[in-house]
């Protein structure tokens, strides 16, 4: 069905990563994923990140980047992108002392500025979507509506979150569909069926992933990406199950290795 390669994200193995990064990297590619998608470095610095990845053969994908650090730190940001190699920053969340109008009109500035910078410098930045972002501002539009409408579809990206648009009442491919080619990273997660929506296996829950995965190639998806927040299971397990589901429906890049030496 589609050669877009799979990532996981590595903030559902943070526990993991925690006690051993390395050792958690080396479970991942022994697993079959073709790359990572970072939040921090395990500790390491960028350089040694890049040696271990290259040894792995696995592919920084992005990095969720949290803002004050590109608020802040911006250029050391670019200069770590580039060292491991890794074409994607995330923004990935706003803290709720910013989710408001005057928060979202100064989160959209910045996002457009520091979008451009990074453009650049060859790198592209993405903002990732809660269900929070969904809530209708003054002029009736969603947040994250405007978010893209109001910043330059050369500098600010979408990494939709799937699980999130739906538990926001919204259908995801409705929204890859209004932004399509503007949604190189898409976050691939399901939700129990029951009343508690509690982060799901893919295929195990009630979000429509299939019509996701048939969508992707025609809206300019360049990597699928396994998270969950928790997990009911171990996180090892969680994203076996959740990677053997897309193997399954013909998704991914295999072939390149069954294992690591």
């Amino acid at each position: 069905m589609s050669k877009i390669p799979i990532a996981v994200q590595m903030y559902t193995l943070r526990e993991e990563s925690s006690k051993d990064f390395t050792g958690t990297l080396r479970r991942v590619a022994e697993l079959g994923f073709d790359g990572i998608e970072l939040a921090g470095f395990g500790g390491l610095s960028a350089k040694e990140v890049k040696v271990l990845l290259d040894d792995l053969n696995l592919k920084a994908v992005s990095s969720h980047v949290p803002l004050e650090e590109l608020e802040n730190n911006l250029m050391q940001v670019i200069e770590d992108q580039k060292t491991i190699g890794s074409s994607f920053v995330v923004c990935p969340y706003l803290m709720p002392e910013r989710q408001s109008e005057d928060g979202y009109i100064a989160l959209t500035s910045f996002l457009n500025q520091t979008g451009e910078i990074l453009r650049r410098e060859g790198i592209t930045l993405c903002y990732h979507n809660h269900d929070f972002e969904l809530k209708r501002l003054s002029d009736g539009r969603t947040a994250l509506e405007a978010i893209y409408e109001d910043t330059n579809p050369e500098n600010v990206k979408a990494e939709f979150d799937i699980y999130w648009l739906t538990k926001a009442g919204e259908i995801p491919v409705e929204w890859i569909s209004r932004y399509q080619n503007r949604t190189p990273l898409i976050h691939l997660k399901d939700m129990t069926r029951d009343e508690a929506q509690f982060f799901a296996e893919l295929g195990t829950g009630g979000v429509d992933i299939q019509s996701v995965l048939n969508m992707g190639e025609e809206a300019g998806v360049q990597w699928w990406i396994i998270e969950q927040d928790e997990s009911r299971l171990t996180p090892f397990e969680s994203i076996e199950i959740s990677l053997n589901y897309l193997k399954k429906n013909g998704v991914g890049c295999y072939g390149k290795r069954n294992s690591v030496e």
